[in-house]
């Protein structure tokens, strides 16, 4: 029975990297070294770094003002890490559209004065704020938000352009689709959504914001550490990287970022135009802020919503459960999750709802 894999993260990989990685497990490159125990200052591995940031830099078109850091501590880290890097003058904006956002605040609120600019707690967060009627405070070191919110399911479609850098925890939707780098001070996210499996975390940096952090940041928090030794301070996640690198191979393969953009849309459009379709599902979400990662429906009853989870586990369509702040079910459509995955689920959500009226 074929198994399509729809977890948050954790989540699918693609197949053709999995068998790659498997290939050369034992002995990469047919040095008769695995990836997981050579010297993360040999040279195969050196090689290895070089080639995951080259690439990652090619498909998304960031600039040699930007550093690339491949780093540990998830992006739950970042949360801390931004403001002790970047809190000179003490104060930022936080736009909040979801559990991490929220999280990403509370952390940041030890270190300054961190003000709310705008919430969708008010509707569950089932919409993102209109980023034209943000007011953000002059003299700000930063104004943070969340690109995707993977519980949710919400996305921004259009960036705040605030008259300070802006922050981004870019990990659910990282290489999903084409975004300008450009109009961030700091992109971060973790890998293992849309890149490789859990335990590296990506921080896309402008150099000119680093080199300033609080006196309390510690030294394997200041982003000066890692990019004056080229995320080399201490032993990286090795295999992780490694992981990714065959991630941004593939990726640019297919066409680039601009290629899988279209994938994504289509595969989400599939999904989101039989929920609205359906007297069965329903889809929280305001159409113009839906995700193309993450895709939470609901039954008519909780009921319905554990047995569709049980059932649809037994028939290969795992990890549909929803977060349990919301229920209901999820499905995460990332990168990997091929058309054919997306076509099964409705299926089985065609044949449930037959046999459940």
């Amino acid at each position: 029975m074929k198994v399509y894999n729809y977890a948050a993260g954790p989540s699918m990989l693609a197949e053709e990297v999995k068998l790659e990685a498997q290939r050369d497990f034992l002995s990469y490159n047919n040095s008769g070294i695995s990836v997981t125990e050579m010297s993360h200052r040999s040279k195969l591995y050196i090689e290895i770094h070089t080639e995951a940031e080259a690439l990652l830099r090619e498909l998304m078109d960031i600039g040699e003002d930007y550093y690339v850091l491949f780093l540990q501590g998830g992006a739950s880290t970042q949360f801390e890490a931004v403001p002790l890097n970047l809190l000179s003058k003490g104060k930022a904006d936080y736009v909040v559209t979801g559990n991490f956002a929220s999280k990403a605040y509370k952390e940041a609120q030890k270190y300054g004065d961190i003000a709310l600019t705008a919430s969708s707690k008010d509707k569950n967060h089932t919409y993102i704020p209109n980023v034209d009627d943000l007011n953000f405070r002059e003299d700000i070191d930063y104004v943070h938000i969340t690109s995707n919110n993977t519980i949710f399911g919400t996305r921004y479609t259009k960036w705040p352009t605030p008259n300070a850098p802006l922050v981004c925890d870019m990990s659910s939707m990282i290489l999903s689709e084409v975004v300008d780098v450009n109009r961030f001070g700091i992109i971060y996210a973790g890998a293992q959504k849309n890149i490789a499996p859990a335990g590296l975390t990506i921080v896309i940096v402008k150099k000119s914001l680093i080199g300033n952090p609080l006196p309390i940041c510690p030294t394997m928090l200041r982003y000066s550490t890692q990019a004056e030794k080229g995320s080399l301070y201490n032993t990286p996640p090795c295999f992780d990287i490694y992981m990714a690198m065959l991630t941004f191979r593939r990726l640019k393969k297919l066409g680039g970022i601009a290629a899988i953009q279209k994938v994504n849309e289509y595969k989400a459009g599939l999904l989101y135009d039989f929920i609205d379709n359906s007297n069965f599902y329903k889809n929280p979400v305001v159409p113009a802020d839906r995700s193309l990662m993450n895709v939470p429906f609901t039954t008519p009853t909780t009921e319905l919503d554990a047995q569709f989870v049980s059932e649809a586990t037994k028939n290969g369509l795992v990890a549909l459960g929803g977060h349990r702040s919301v229920g209901g079910m999820r499905a995460s459509i990332y990168n990997a999750m091929p058309v054919e995955g997306v076509n099964a689920l409705i299926d089985f959500m065609k044949t449930f709802a037959h046999n459940n009226k």
